[in-house]
Parts: C-alpha cells; structure tokens; sequence
C-alpha cells in the first residue's frame, strides 16, 4: 500500500510505502491514497509502555479507594469472572481510545491474552501482549511454564507481526523465584520482551526486604533477572544503588504518573536521579481502572508537571522531553523502530490539526501538544495504514455498544 501525506506543515509532502516512510519533501506522485494534509504537523505515533487494555471494561467502577481494598474487594474479584469474549471487547474498546488519542502501539500485560491479540489484530494498532502470570509460591512453576511458552508460540504464529509476544510475570510479591528465572531464562533464549511491576508501593519494598533480605530491584538483579530487554513498570520507591543496577543492566522504565497520583503511591518516581544515571524512562498510562483514560498526551502533561513540582523546579522534564517519552523512548522500549519521523522508519504517525484553539497560536509545537493536551490528533496510521481519518474510526458505534454490554453484564455476573 502507498499513501502520500500531502502539504504537511512541518515536512511537507511525505511518501509512505509499505508500512516505511519512503522519502520526505518528496513530489506529487501516484500512489493509492492522497490525504490532505494541509494545516497539519505531522508526528511520531504515541508508545504507551504500560498498560492492561481490557481494564477498560473498569472504567470508574472503583474510584477513590485504599489500594488493599480496591484491588482485594473489587478488582480481583471482578477479574476471576472475566471471560475471553469480555477481554476481546474491552480490549478493542481500548484500541478505539488509543487511535483516537494517536496512540499507535502499547505495552499490554493482562488476561486471556489471545483475546487481546484478536482484538490488537483487527484494529490495526501495534501492540506487545503478554499473558499475566501469578505464582506466588510456585506450586504451579511448570503448569506456568508450559502455558507460557505455549502463548509465546500461539503469538508468533497466528497473529501479523504488529502483534509482538512478551512475558508478564506480574510482581516480585506474586511470583516465586523460580518462575521469575524461568521468565528471564526464556525470554532471553526467545529474544522477547518481560514486562513486570517493580516497587510500585512501600509495602512491596518492605515486604521483599522481609523475605529475601533485600529490595526488590537488588533482588531482581540477586536472581539474573534484569536486563535490557525488561519493561519494569512504576520503579517509584528506589534508592541510589536500584538506580545504578537499573542503569547497569539497561532496563526500561515505565513511568505511570497518573496512576501514581490516583492510587496514593507514597512518593514521585525519582525522575531527576534516574535521568542523571542514564536509565531508560518511557510513560505509560496504567489501565483504566487507576487512570481512568489512556491519553498519552495527557499523561505526558501529568508527568512533567508532576516531576516539576516535586522537585520546585520548573526545568525538569521540559515539554520536549516528555514528548520523547511517548515517541522515541518508548519505540525503543518495546523495540518497534525508532519513534521519530526520518525516511526508513515505521509509518507509525500522527496528523495533528493545528486549527483547534488549543493549538493557536503555534510559536512552539512541543509546548502546545504537551500543556495544551487537547484532542488534538485528527488522523492515526500505523504500519502505513490509515485507523483514523478526519477523527473518524471505522466500527466504532458496534465497538462501543458490544463493550458496555461487556461491562454491565461482568458487574452484574454471579
């Protein structure tokens, strides 16, 4: 397929070719598809390194609630009803909302993870899906193993090749440390992603430091675990030596600020010292359930906001740096090319309406795209295919009506 983005403001014309931007400020030419993109800037697709998608299904079904009792009383009990048909709709229902807010690939760790791919599939986005795995005290080590590997291969086979397989070990405090070395193991001998929480809580930190003699990150590294194919998710109660093993072994971070905010953490992930260390920091929303959106660009804004006023410093994390974040950080977090518009990279891209009142005036594109966070994004493509034109997303009214219908009936499920 080609596709010629025409009259863009900041590139002008752009050539699109088999899923690669083939050349910029190229001419007219015939291709399959012409989209006027006068009054445009085109940019890098969002990457949202950490969310659960079918979460979306939890929209504001459990708000302003103590973390114990919100996860112990309502969401793992929701959870265990969940079905595949549940996790399809409600994971399509989040690829509605992502392409509508430009994100164009995501880091996705939940349930019934082929019903995610499914969906992942027919939407058109690109994500890496990983199966969540809990085995706290390792009775079930093999049965996990052999499931995982088995999803690994369903993954590989089945599903185009924006469908990525990971490994979702789910936390230090829900995986035995056996299955946690067998995660690592395998991933390393397969060359994929393992996307795991990492300190997300002081009661996580307390409780690795009771049983193992040590916090979670310098247990992690205790057991060959890390390294820089691990997406470790929230990272926000560390101290000096867990940043300097994360730098060492190349981890990504995904920062989630809003969930952070939402769910009362304790304290603001230590952006200024991982950034002086070097460690690899990406966004991701959380799922809708701790969010409740899963607007990259709003939580780029949260982020950087956030980080300036732990710090009383109003230079961190400028409005550039946090747009990389949710471009070229998180394209090479997930590995998927590098987030930036340049001639042979994915066609992973944004059109944005520089008309909208939010965006004028336009003395600095950054800025307006990241404190300005309106809905800004007009046309989505990915993998050069167009998922969003004119801010219209083809099957949208049967995605919504099936996914509340998915929600309501969960509730109310015995």
């Amino acid at each position: 397929m080609s596709l010629l983005l025409k009259d863009t403001e900041n590139y002008g014309n752009v050539y699109i070719e088999d899923g690669i931007i083939a050349e910029i400020g190229c001419a007219a030419c015939d291709v399959d598809t012409v989209i006027d993109a006068s009054k445009k800037a085109l940019v890098p697709g969002f990457v949202n390194t950490h969310t659960h998608a079918a979460m979306t299904l939890f929209r504001g079904y459990a708000d302003d609630l103590p973390l114990q009792t919100w996860l112990a009383e309502w969401i793992w009990p929701l959870e265990a009803k969940l079905t595949d048909e549940d996790v399809y709709w409600g994971t399509k229902l989040a690829c509605l909302e992502m392409i509508r807010t430009g994100t164009t690939c995501f880091n996705d760790m939940y349930w019934h993870a082929l019903a995610s791919a499914r969906a992942v599939d027919e939407m058109g986005i690109r994500a890496v899906i990983s199966n969540v795995f809990i085995d706290i005290d390792g009775a079930s080590d093999e049965e996990t193993q052999r499931e995982n590997k088995r999803l690994t291969g369903r993954l590989i086979k089945d599903y185009s090749d924006r469908v990525i397989p990971a490994l979702g070990p789910h936390a230090v405090y829900t995986v035995s440390e056996n299955s946690l070395s067998w995660a690592a193991e395998f991933a390393r001998e397969e060359d994929i992603l393992i996307h795991i929480h990492v300190s997300e809580t002081s009661a996580e930190v307390e409780d690795c430091i009771k049983r193992t003699g040590m916090r979670p990150v310098e247990y992690l590294d205790h057991i060959g675990f890390l390294g820089p194919n691990v997406v470790a998710a929230h990272c926000v109660w560390l101290n000096d030596h867990e940043i300097s093993l994360l730098k060492e072994h190349g981890v990504r971070v995904s920062h989630s600020p809003v969930s952070n905010m939402k769910l009362a953490v304790g304290q603001t992930m230590r952006y200024p010292a991982l950034s002086r260390a070097g460690v690899h920091v990406s966004l991701g929303t959380d799922g809708c359930a701790s969010n409740n959106n899963l607007n990259m660009l709003e939580s780029a804004k949260f982020a950087s906001l956030l980080q300036k006023a732990a710090a009383n410093q109003q230079t961190v994390m400028p409005a550039s740096e946090a747009l990389a974040m949710i471009t070229k950080n998180g394209a090479e977090a997930l590995r998927i090319g590098s987030g930036v518009i340049r001639e042979g990279a994915p066609a992973d891209v944004l059109l944005i309406d520089l008309q909208l009142p939010a965006m004028i005036p336009l003395h600095n594109l950054d800025s307006n795209l990241i404190y300005a966070s309106c809905n800004c994004v007009d046309t989505t493509i990915c993998d050069g295919v167009p998922l969003m034109q004119n801010r219209v997303v083809q099957g949208e009214e049967e995605i919504l009506k099936k996914a509340s219908e998915a929600a309501y009936d969960l509730v109310n499920r015995k």
